[in-house]
C-alpha cells in the first residue's frame, strides 16, 4: 500500500486522469441503466463530481473539494482553468465555419437570440437573489447559457469562486431540463428535421443537453443540433466577458 501511495504521489496528474475516467465510466453506465440514456452521461458525471467535491471539502475542511486530499491533488491541475480552456479551444478548432451556412438565416438568428436570452434570464435571476454587480450577473448569465460559458466568463472577469460555482449549477440544471424535456416538446414545435434541429441547438445551446434530448427524440438529428450548440458555446464565450458584460456594466451604473 505504501508503494502504491508513493507511486500515486509521484504521478498525481496521471492518477487524476484515471479517477476522471472511472467517474465517466460509472456515469455513462448509470445513464444507460437508470435512465436509458435520457439523462446524458456527462450530466451524471457532473452531478457525481459535485457530490465528490462536497465530500472532499467536508472531510478536509478546505475550499478546493476533493483535490484538498493528498491522494487526489492532481485533480487541482486537471480541473484547473488551463486545461479547461485548452479543451474549449480544441473543440472550437474542430468546427468548420462553412457548416453554419447549412442552418441558414434561422440557424444564425437562433444562435444570437439563444445566447442573448440565456444571459438576460440568468442576469435577472442573479439580480433577484442579490448578485447585482455586473461581474456576477454576467457570470451567472453565462451559466444560464451553458456550464462552460459561465466559468469562462467568470474567470475572465475575476468573479468569485462562489459565483462561478453557481454558474456551473445553473448550466447543469439547464442541461438536465433540456435532456428530459426535448422528447416531450419535439412534436409540439416540429422538431423532426435537420433544419429545425439546428435551430433548436442554436436556441438551447447546451451541447450535452441538446445531444441527449435529440438522441431520445430521433438519433438522426443529433449531429445537426450538436453542431449549432457548439457554435453557441463559442459565441457565448466570446460575448460574455465582452459585449454582454459591458452592457450589464452600463445598466448597473
Amino acid at each position: 500500500m505504501e508503494m502504491l501511495l508513493n507511486t500515486v504521489a509521484k504521478n498525481q496528474l496521471v492518477f487524476a486522469f484515471l479517477v476522471i475516467g472511472a467517474i465517466m465510466f460509472v456515469s455513462y453506465r448509470l445513464s444507460d441503466v437508470l435512465t436509458k440514456g435520457r439523462l446524458h452521461g456527462s450530466a451524471v458525471a457532473i452531478i457525481l463530481g459535485l457530490i465528490l467535491a462536497y465530500v472532499g471539502g467536508s472531510v478536509s475542511g478546505g475550499s478546493k473539494g476533493l483535490s484538498e486530499l493528498p491522494l487526489f491533488a492532481g485533480l487541482a491541475l486537471l480541473g484547473g482553468a488551463m486545461l479547461r480552456d485548452l479543451a474549449i479551444v480544441s473543440t472550437a478548432y474542430g468546427v468548420d465555419l462553412s457548416e453554419i451556412r447549412r442552418a441558414g438565416l434561422a440557424g444564425a438568428l437562433s444562435l444570437i437570440l439563444g445566447v442573448v436570452l440565456s444571459f438576460a434570464v440568468g442576469a435577472v435571476v442573479a439580480a433577484a437573489f442579490g448578485y447585482t454587480d455586473a461581474v456576477s450577473m454576467a457570470t451567472i448569465g453565462g451559466g444560464a447559457a451553458t456550464y462552460i460559458v459561465g466559468p469562462v466568463t467568470g474567470t475572465a472577469l475575476g468573479a468569485s469562486s462562489e459565483v462561478i460555482a453557481l454558474s456551473v449549477a445553473a448550466g447543469l440544471v439547464k442541461a438536465i431540463l433540456v435532456m428530459i424535456g426535448t422528447p416531450f416538446i419535439a412534436p409540439l414545435i416540429g422538431l423532426n428535421n435537420p433544419k429545425s434541429a439546428m435551430a433548436f441547438g442554436g436556441l438551447m445551446g447546451t451541447t450535452s443537453g441538446v445531444a441527449g434530448g435529440l438522441a431520445a427524440t430521433d438519433k438522426r438529428l443529433v449531429p445537426y443540433g450538436a453542431m449549432t450548440a457548439t457554435f453557441y458555446t463559442g459565441l457565448g464565450c466570446l460575448m460574455g466577458p465582452s459585449v454582454i458584460y459591458l452592457v450589464l456594466l452600463a445598466l448597473t451604473h
